[in-house]
């Protein structure tokens, strides 16, 4: 118990920890109030607490938005200590990274210009830079679930080659790496179904999502996010912005 107390504050005590906090609170109060407003046989109260929980998970998301006000400079200094990404042996895995890279470092500043438009600081249409964000963020995505899947196809060509050679200590790095590729694709894979849902109406199943699907997908993503950064999987801290 002692353990677990200190392993959540430590957790709290960094940015990226807490905000990974606060996306999987934020998805979780969305998944059961989405379930509870659901409910036509739910009594007065359970709705009233539904509702409620939808508009804590609503305040918590406009929350991390704010807190990525500052989250350009990081993501530029990572961008600019991969650059080209002359230490990766693919070029495949590399020139994907840069894109992705391109994509996370676009997103900020339209989120931001968003944001503002909303708080009335600035005269603009929010919901032209909205789109302009979930745009970008849907690309990274897209562009980390295709990465993962040249990485795993690279690490299935390492593993048939220590199994001719033995080496059993390199053979389960590998399949731990394979492990932590596939959660990512996993994850991407339900962050990405939610960027389409908020993508305008009649683009593929954008705005069909039910409150609790959305909430669902997000406590995945922000699970695993939690589980990786627990084991040290995570290698971009500044991807998964939403």
């Amino acid at each position: 118990m002692q353990q677990s107390m200190e392993s959540l504050v430590q957790l709290l005590e960094s940015y990226r920890g807490r905000d990974k906090a606060i996306r999987t609170v934020c998805y979780g109060s969305q998944l059961v109030g989405g379930v509870l407003t659901q409910k036509a046989e739910a009594d007065v109260s359970s709705q009233r607490l539904g509702k409620s929980l939808l508009l804590f998970s609503a305040q918590l998301s406009h929350c991390r938005t704010v807190l990525r006000l500052f989250d350009d400079l990081s993501m530029l200094a990572y961008s600019h200590s991969y650059g080209f990404g002359a230490s990766e042996e693919d070029a495949g895995v590399r020139w994907i990274s840069v894109l992705t890279n391109v994509a996370d470092q676009l997103y900020y500043p339209c989120e931001h210009v968003a944001w503002a438009a909303d708080a009335e600081l600035i005269k603009a249409r929010s919901d032209k830079w909205w789109l302009f964000s979930t745009v970008l963020w849907g690309t990274s995505l897209l562009l980390g679930i295709l990465r993962s899947l040249r990485i795993l196809v690279l690490l299935k060509r390492k593993l048939k080659k220590y199994e001719r050679d033995g080496g059993d200590r390199r053979r389960s790095q590998l399949c731990r790496q394979m492990r932590g590729e596939l959660l990512s694709i996993l994850s991407s894979t339900a962050d990405l179904s939610n960027a389409v849902h908020w993508m305008p109406p009649g683009f593929l199943w954008a705005g069909r999502f039910p409150s609790w699907l959305v909430g669902l997908l997000g406590t995945i993503s922000s699970l695993i996010g939690l589980i990786q950064m627990n084991a040290g999987g995570s290698e971009q801290s500044e991807s998964s912005p939403q």
